[in-house]
C-alpha cells in the first residue's frame, strides 16, 4: 500500500465537548473531551493527472506539464484516470470500504488562485468508497475507528510566496488525490498518531 501512498497530508477536525453541563463549575473543572475526525490527502501515483494527459513529474520546469484541460481552458472537458480510479477502490477494499457502484464528480465552485478553473472536480453526493474501518493499537490496547469515505478529487496548483510577489505553479494543478474521511471516533494525539501509522 505505501508503494502508491508517497504522500500525507492531513487536517485534524477537533471538537471540544463537556464531561457535564450539569452544575458545571468553569473555575473548578475544566474538563473536554476531545473529539477528533480527520481529512487524510493521499497524492496518488500515477503517471497522468486526474482529468487530463499531462504527467506527474515533480521535478519538472514550473507550468511545463500543463494543458487546457488542467488549466480551465473553455470547451476542454475532463476524463477521469482509470488508474487512479483502481488505485481508490483497491485502498477501499483494504479498509473494508462498501464500493459504490454508481460513483458521481462533483463541481465544488471557489475563486483562489491556486486554482485555474475557478472550481474544483471532487465527490461531494456519491464518492467511491463508502464506510470502512482502521483497527490500530495504543499502550497494548486494541481501538478502531470508522471511515465515513473515500473519494477522489483533483489537487491544486502550488502557491509559492516571496517578499514582493507570489508565483504560481500549475504542474500541481489536476493531480489524482485520494481523500480519507473518518468519523470523529479519535480522542488523543496517541490515538491519531496510532492510526496514521496503521493507515500508512
Amino acid at each position: 500500500c505505501s508503494s502508491w501512498l508517497p504522500q500525507w497530508r492531513m487536517r485534524a477536525c477537533c471538537a471540544l465537548h463537556t464531561l457535564s453541563n450539569k452544575d458545571f463549575d468553569r473555575d473548578k473543572h475544566m474538563k473536554y473531551l476531545a473529539t477528533i475526525g480527520l481529512e487524510i490527502h493521499v497524492q496518488l501515483k500515477t503517471a497522468t493527472k486526474m482529468f487530463c494527459g499531462c504527467g506527474t513529474d515533480f521535478a519538472a520546469e514550473p507550468n511545463t506539464l500543463v494543458c487546457p484541460g488542467c488549466l480551465g481552458y473553455p470547451g476542454a472537458l475532463p476524463t477521469p484516470n482509470t488508474e487512479a480510479v483502481k488505485k481508490t477502490v483497491q485502498a477501499g477494499l483494504m479498509l473494508d470500504c462498501e464500493i459504490d457502484r454508481c460513483s458521481t464528480f462533483d463541481r465544488k465552485n471557489y475563486f483562489y488562485p491556486d486554482s485555474s478553473k475557478n472550481y474544483q472536480i471532487t465527490q461531494s453526493e456519491n464518492p467511491i468508497c463508502l464506510g470502512g474501518k482502521v483497527t490500530f493499537t495504543v499502550d497494548g490496547e486494541e481501538r478502531g475507528a470508522r471511515l465515513h469515505h473515500i473519494h477522489l478529487e483533483e489537487d491544486v496548483a502550488k502557491s509559492t510566496h516571496y517578499a514582493r510577489y507570489s508565483g504560481v505553479d500549475f504542474n500541481r494543478c489536476g493531480l489524482p488525490l485520494m481523500e480519507i474521511v473518518t468519523e470523529p471516533d479519535l480522542s488523543s494525539p496517541d490515538e491519531v498518531l496510532a492510526f496514521l501509522q496503521t493507515l500508512r
